[in-house]
C-alpha cells in the first residue's frame, strides 16, 4: 500500500476512491460535492491520513479547474443577460454586497485580524455559491419561481463583483501583507495589460468567435478542445502579465459568451470542472492544519451566524421595502445564506499574493463548510421554515405588495368552477379542455411565465404558491366543485410530496368542501394521497395508455383539442 501511495498515478487513484467514498456519504446526508471534496482534502491532508505527498501534480489540476471554472462563468455573462436584470435584482445583489462587505469588515476588525484580512475575509463573505442554489432550486422545481427568478438575478450581481473583485485584487497591490506598499508603476504596468487583454477579446468576439465557433461545432469534441485551449491560454497570458489566470479564465469565457454555441460549451465542460475542482479542494483541504484552526473556531462561528442570519435579513428588507411579500422575499434571502467556491479562490489569491496569512484561508474555509452545510438544509426544507418565521415577518412586508405579480384572485375568480394548481403542460391541457366544455377555470401557478402564458391562451390565472395559507384563503372555495393539484413530482417525490399533501391539509382547513384531484407519476403513491385526502389521484402516463389503447383498439375517437404554446403541432399564440 505504501508503495502504491508513492506512485503519483496511485495517489490520485486513491484521493478519487476517497472522494467517492465521501461524495457518497455526503449524498446520503444531502450535502453538496463541495463540502464532500473539502473533507476529502482534510482527510488525506496532514492532519489525517497524510496520503497527500504530489502536490505539483494536484496544484496543476487545481490551477486548471480555477481556470475552467472561471471560464464557465464568463461564459454566462452575455451583455443581453446583463441588461435584462431588473431593479430588484440589481438593487438587492448590490444592497447584499454592501451591507455583508461593511459588517463583515466591522467584525473582522473587533476580531482582530487587521485591516487588510478583514477586508478580503468580508469581501469573500458576499459570494454565494451559483452552482448550489442553481441545484437546491432545480431539484425544488422552484428555478422558474419568482423567488427562483430574482436569486438568479443578484447571483448574477454577484458574479459581475466577482469579476471586478478579482481585477482590482490583481491590478492594485495593496502591499505585501498587513504592512502596505505603493507600486503605482507596477498598477499602471498590470492595467495596461488588462486594458490590452479586453481590446483583443473585444475585437476576437466582433470579427471572429461566431464564423470559428460555427466551424468548430462541426465536431462537437473539437469545440470543446478549444475552449479548453482558449480557457487555459488566457489564464497563462493573464498570469503573465500580473493580472491572475483567475481574471484569464474570465475573459476567456467572455469571449465566447456571445456565440450560439455557449450553452453547448458550458453543459459539456461542466463535469471536467466538477472533476478538476475536486483538486482545488483537496490542496486546499490538505494545506491546512486542524490542530492550527482551533484559535479560528469563535471567530469562523461568529461569521457563520452573520452570514446564515444577516444575509438573508438584508436580502428581505430590500425586497420588502420595494413591496413583495414577505413570503417572496424569504425564500429569495435563503439563497444568499452560504458562502461559495470563489470565497475560497478569493482568498487562496490573496495568499499568493501575498497580502493575507493562509490563517485567513482556513477561517474563510471553516466558514464556508458550516454556511454550505446548514443552508443546503435551509433551503430544502425552506417551506417549513417558512411557517416558523412567519409570525415575526411582518415588519418586512409593505401593505399592498405593490411589486407581487398580480398575487391573488382576477376578476372572474369568484364564479371558477374547477381551481388548477400548477400550469404546466398538463395542467394548461385540463384547463382548456374544462373551459371548452364550459367550465369556469382559475389557474393558479408560483411561476409569473407560467401565469401569462396561460392568460395569453383565455385561461383566467393568477399568481400565487399552494403551500401559502394565507393565499389559499383568498381563493373562491365556496364556489368551487373541484380542486386539482397538477404539480410537477420531485423523483422520490421529496418535495412536491410535501405539497400535494399540504394543499389537501389546507383546502380542508380553510373550508373547502369540494372533491380535490392530485396528479402523482408514480402509482405506489395513489393509495397514500387517497388516505391523505384526495378524492382522485391522476396517473397522467397510465390515463394517457388507457386512452391510447381505447383509441388503437376502434373506441369512438373524441376531438383533440390543440393548445398554442403546449402542443408543438398548433399555432402558437400573438
Amino acid at each position: 500500500m505504501e508503495a502504491l501511495l508513492h506512485s503519483p498515478f496511485g495517489e490520485v487513484a486513491t484521493l478519487l476512491v476517497l472522494a467517492a467514498v465521501l461524495g457518497f456519504a455526503g449524498l446520503l446526508l444531502r450535502q453538496p460535492l463541495i463540502v464532500s471534496f473539502i473533507a476529502v482534502g482534510l482527510v488525506a491532508g496532514p492532519s489525517a491520513l497524510d496520503i497527500v505527498r504530489s502536490s505539483d501534480q494536484i496544484d496543476l489540476l487545481s490551477q486548471l479547474g480555477i481556470a475552467v471554472l472561471l471560464f464557465l462563468v464568463g461564459i454566462k455573462l452575455d451583455v443581453k443577460l446583463i441588461r435584462s436584470l431588473g431593479a430588484v435584482s440589481l438593487l438587492t445583489g448590490l444592497g447584499q454586497v454592501a451591507f455583508t462587505s461593511v459588517f463583515g469588515y466591522l467584525i473582522g476588525l473587533g476580531l482582530g485580524l487587521g485591516h487588510v484580512t478583514s477586508l478580503y475575509v468580508a469581501v469573500a463573505l458576499t459570494f454565494s455559491s451559483t452552482i448550489i442554489i442553481v441545484k437546491l432550486l432545480s431539484d425544488k422545481r422552484e428555478i422558474d419561481a419568482l423567488h427562483g427568478q430574482i436569486a438568479l438575478g443578484f447571483l448574477i450581481v454577484q458574479d459581475l463583483v466577482v469579476v471586478l473583485a478579482m481585477i482590482v485584487l490583481s491590478a492594485i497591490g495593496i502591499g505585501s501583507g498587513e504592512g502596505g506598499g505603493d507600486g503605482t508603476g507596477n498598477v499602471l504596468s498590470v492595467l495596461g495589460f488588462g486594458l490590452a487583454m479586453v481590446g483583443a477579446v473585444v475585437l476576437f468576439v466582433r470579427h471572429v468567435a461566431d464564423p470559428l465557433s460555427e466551424r468548430l461545432a462541426r465536431a462537437p469534441e473539437l469545440l470543446v478542445i478549444f475552449a479548453i485551449a482558449l480557457a487555459a491560454i488566457f489564464a497563462a497570458l493573464a498570469d503573465f502579465v500580473g493580472l491572475g489566470m483567475e481574471v484569464g479564465g474570465l475573459l476567456a469565457g467572455v469571449a465566447l459568451a456571445s456565440t450560439p454555441y455557449r450553452e453547448t460549451i458550458a453543459a459539456r465542460l461542466a463535469p471536467l470542472r466538477d472533476f478538476l475542482l475536486l483538486f482545488f479542494f483537496i490542496a486546499l483541504g490538505a494545506a491546512l492544519d486542524l490542530s492550527l484552526l482551533g484559535a479560528h473556531v469563535p471567530g469562523a462561528i461568529l461569521f457563520s451566524l452573520f452570514v446564515l442570519i444577516g444575509n438573508p435579513l438584508i436580502v428581505l428588507a430590500i425586497m420588502g421595502a420595494m413591496g413583495y411579500r414577505k413570503r417572496t422575499g424569504f425564500l429569495a434571502g435563503l439563497t444568499v445564506a452560504q458562502i461559495s467556491e470563489f470565497s475560497l479562490i478569493f482568498v487562496a489569491m490573496g495568499v499568493s499574493l501575498g497580502h493575507v496569512a493562509p490563517e485567513a484561508l482556513g477561517l474563510v474555509t471553516m466558514v464556508g463548510l458550516v454556511t454550505i452545510a446548514a443552508s443546503t438544509y435551509m433551503i430544502t426544507y425552506s417551506h417549513r421554515l417558512y411557517d416558523l418565521c412567519e409570525p415575526v415577518l411582518g415588519i418586512f412586508e409593505r401593505r399592498g405588495t405593490p411589486r407581487e405579480p398580480e398575487a391573488g384572485a382576477t376578476s372572474g375568480a369568484a364564479r371558477a368552477g374547477v381551481l388548477i394548481f400548477g400550469l404546466g403542460r398538463f395542467g394548461t391541457a385540463i384547463g382548456m379542455r374544462l373551459q371548452k366544455r364550459g367550465i369556469d377555470v382559475l389557474g393558479v401557478d408560483f411561476n409569473p411565465q407560467a401565469v401569462r402564458r396561460a392568460r395569453a391562451l383565455g385561461i383566467e390565472a393568477c399568481y400565487g404558491d399552494a403551500s401559502d395559507p394565507e393565499f389559499l384563503a383568498e381563493l373562491p372555495l365556496a364556489e368551487a366543485a373541484w380542486m386539482v393539484s397538477s404539480v410537477p413530482i420531485l423523483p422520490g417525490g421529496l418535495t412536491q410530496e410535501d405539497t400535494r399533501r399540504t394543499l389537501i391539509q389546507l383546502a380542508r382547513g380553510a373550508g373547502f368542501r369540494g372533491r380535490i384531484a392530485v396528479a402523482s407519476h408514480n402509482a405506489a403513491d395513489t393509495q397514500d394521497l387517497l388516505g391523505a385526502g384526495a378524492d382522485l389521484v391522476l396517473e397522467p402516463f397510465q390515463d394517457a395508455a388507457d386512452r391510447a389503447v381505447e383509441l388503437l383498439t376502434g373506441a369512438p375517437e373524441t376531438e383533440r383539442t390543440a393548445i398554442p404554446g403546449i402542443d408543438s403541432e398548433a399555432p402558437q399564440p400573438a
